[in-house]
């Protein structure tokens, strides 16, 4: 077996930071032999992850020749490879398979991913895995192919995120991990979890399902995965690995197909099948029922090669890597970080739902004292209860231990007294959207903190200046404005009024990335960005059904986007009084261009909760009593009218928002949409989109981006 046809791949794509494949021999106790420990490592420091391209491939897999024979010489009794700190590996390097530009050089790319990954598995001694970090796409796969696996409970990002980024696992995961944990599980890691926020597993969650076969703490992980790899190769383990193994991946053939029928519907709930590299893994899992894993292999090679080359990959790989890993992690405008102040104590007015998730947010990220205050102890007790049984629901299902469950609700505390913000750092309203309400809280509030104390508001529409126009330190509030659920939704729109000083600013920022936020700086106007555009494009949807178009085709002419909901599932899940009242607030800003519905009011008035309900067969359909309350006209669209005047409209309101300066680029409405509106990756940004479409060519007589 020899790597060297590959040097082609290596030759024809940019250089990679290349992820080293360092050996060393330890002896096991016990007369289990000498084990050859392999650390992959790129020689950066601890923040800049291990990746996978061609040469770190190349060189992964020459150094398991070498050990392959060494292993024939009876010099070492097992191999193991494991990461340097916080990573295993971090998966494939974007940057350079996104310039694999043609499906040779993809089929290549993937066979040598097999061919590497193949050696670990078959070295003539047992191989283990130890993950002690980051473990993502080729990383996990990596690990998988190992015949043993530890991981350490401090480990996270641990998944197969590929569906995510419009590829498939394309280096044997789709075939080892449903024999592993089971066809059910494995669509979970490969479909649910990626097209969710590209949610991933943690290291206890990993253990649960059976990806890894035991579990240590992170303190001298690679000591006891050395000694229980030892206890492998002396038999004192390998029975119970079996057994857990046999009951976590049981599963027949109705149970394969269960699954992959689960796996399609949850595509089609999410994307609308407009992404093709979802429905591709389940393919691949589908007909690998029946395959051999070199017939899985060749499977896998034809669908990474080809998907490699398609727009919505590289539309994905821009969305992902320029603008949310690169973009969202340095945020335009943001004043210099040490400008920022300490923040020690936080103070959330407020207990209701949203109130009370932010509390948890700050107690369990940044890991200071909250408390929360309201206008009755019933409402605080309920605030602080909620709080406390989130942190019990997260120790039941394993994702807090129960030390870091108790100091997080010693943190949280509640009173009916504002006096106890009087040693805040940061206070953030989250009480009704009206601003008087929020004009009065902020009033109270600086009447009892010290002169430094930071004042945000969570508004999502409401004017920041406005909030703070009456107070001694106006250049203290600043918006901070989050998306519910407030756990899941990465999205932070940082509002700066004209007076918000940057000391406050700088703050802002380094609180959001301590709350592991991506943060967008914007201008106060109204509704920001995020809700705006949605308020545009519900506009278009409310206004094209209250013209007499049928429901059906107005809920569902913007389906080939791929959206993660149909917009009037969306105003039923936000709630029609609240969905109403953004668009009056918009309206009153922005005049006609933001309908208000007559119809949706007159919904409100009789407690209707939503346009369609749910039949006993599961059909969903707008009852004929619903469309009875409702005055429609007789000018219907066809669902291409729909779709063509909703993108007109979003080129329209996005040219205006830019024209206004609400934020800095078009790339950040991009990254605003796609973090807090779950905009599919797979259109690679709202403004790209509009421009492929011809939208802002016909609105605007220009494009956002040069060609």
């Amino acid at each position: 077996m020899s790597f060297e046809r590959y040097d082609e791949l290596a030759a024809l794509v940019p250089p990679e930071i290349v992820t080293h494949s360092y050996v060393q021999d330890i002896p096991l106790p016990d007369g289990a032999g000498v084990l050859a420990l392999i650390t992959l490592d790129n020689d950066l420091d601890h923040t800049k992850p291990t990746t996978l391209g061609p040469r770190t491939l190349i060189e992964f897999g020459r150094t398991l020749e070498g050990l392959k024979e060494r292993a024939a010489r009876g010099e070492i009794s097992a191999v193991a490879l494991t990461g340097k700190p916080y990573f295993l590996v971090a998966g494939a390097d974007l940057s350079t398979v996104k310039s694999v530009r043609s499906e040779h050089l993809g089929r290549l790319m993937a066979e040598l991913g097999h061919e590497a990954y193949d050696l670990l598995a078959d070295l003539g001694v047992p191989s283990f895995a130890f993950i002690n970090g980051v473990a993502l796409g080729g990383g996990l796969e990596i690990a998988l192919a190992a015949n043993y696996r530890t991981v350490s409970s401090g480990a996270s990002g641990i998944g197969l995120p590929e569906a995510f980024i419009g590829l498939v696992p394309g280096w044997g995961g789709v075939y080892r991990l449903p024999r592993l944990i089971g066809p059910a599980n494995a669509v979970k890691v490969m479909i649910e979890n990626p097209l969710s926020n590209n949610r991933s597993l943690d290291g206890t969650a990993a253990y649960g399902l059976g990806i890894a076969d035991a579990l240590f703490e992170p303190a001298d992980f690679i000591e006891q995965s050395l000694l229980w790899a030892a206890r492998v190769l002396t038999g004192g383990e390998g029975d119970a690995v079996g057994q857990r193994r046999a009951e976590l991946a049981r599963s027949d053939d109705d149970a394969w197909a269960g699954a992959v029928a689960a796996g399609r519907a949850f595509v089609e709930a999410k994307t609308s099948n407009a992404a093709p590299a979802p429905a591709r893994v389940l393919d691949l899992l589908e007909a690998g029922l029946t395959l051999s894993q070199k017939e899985s292999a060749a499977a896998e090679c034809t669908a990474l090669a080809e998907l490699m080359q398609t727009p919505a990959f590289h539309a994905t790989v821009y969305a992902f890597l320029d603008l949310v890993q690169k973009r969202g992690k340095r945020p335009a405008g943001a004043p210099d970080r040490k400008l920022a102040r300490p923040v020690t104590k936080v103070g959330v007015v407020g207990a209701g739902l949203m109130a009370s998730q932010l509390a948890l947010l700050f107690a369990r990220q940044l890991k200071v004292p909250v408390v929360l205050t309201d206008i009755d102890q019933a409402r605080v007790d309920k605030g602080v209860g909620y709080v406390h049984a989130e942190i019990d629901r997260m120790l039941d299902r394993k994702r807090l231990s129960q030390d870091a469950a108790n100091r997080t609700r010693a943190l949280v505390t509640g009173s009916v007294s504002k006096d106890v913000f009087a040693d805040a750092d940061f206070v953030i309203e989250a009480v009704f959207e009206e601003l008087s309400v929020k004009k009065q809280v902020f009033a109270e509030v600086e009447a009892v903190v010290s002169a430094e104390c930071i004042l945000a508001t969570n508004t999502s529409s409401l004017s920041v200046a406005e909030m703070a126009a009456d107070l001694v330190h106006p250049e203290r509030v600043v918006g901070f404005h989050f998306f519910n659920p407030v756990a899941a939704m990465p999205l932070l729109e940082v509002v700066r009024a004209p007076r918000t000083d940057d000391t406050v600013l700088a703050t802002a920022f380094v609180l959001a990335k301590g709350l592991k936020k991506n943060a967008v700086l914007v201008q106060d106007a109204p509704a920001f960005v995020v809700n705006r555009i949605l308020g545009r494009m519900f506009g278009e949807i409310t206004a094209v059904f209250d013209e007499g178009t049928d429901a059906e085709t107005a809920d569902n002419a913007l389906r080939p986007l791929g959206l993660p909901m149909t917009p009037f599932r969306l105003l039923a899940l936000v709630g029609l009084p609240v969905g109403q009242h953004v668009q009056e607030s918009l309206h009153v800003a922005f005049g006609d261009r933001f309908h208000v519905s007559a119809n949706q009011q007159k919904l409100i008035g009789a407690g209707v909760k939503g346009l369609w309900e749910k039949q006993e067969d599961g059909t969903e359909t707008v009852p004929a009593q619903t469309l009875a309350l409702m005055e429609r006209g007789s000018a219907p669209s066809t669902a291409e009218e729909v779709l063509h005047r909703t993108q007109d409209a979003l080129a329209d309101e996005i040219g205006r928002m830019l024209d206004e300066g609400v934020v800095a680029a078009p790339e950040d409405i991009d990254l605003c949409m796609i973090m807090g509106a779950g905009w599919p990756m797979h259109l690679g940004g709202i403004t790209p989109y509009l421009d492929r479409v011809g939208a802002s060519e016909r609105v605007l007589g220009r494009t956002f981006h040069q060609a």
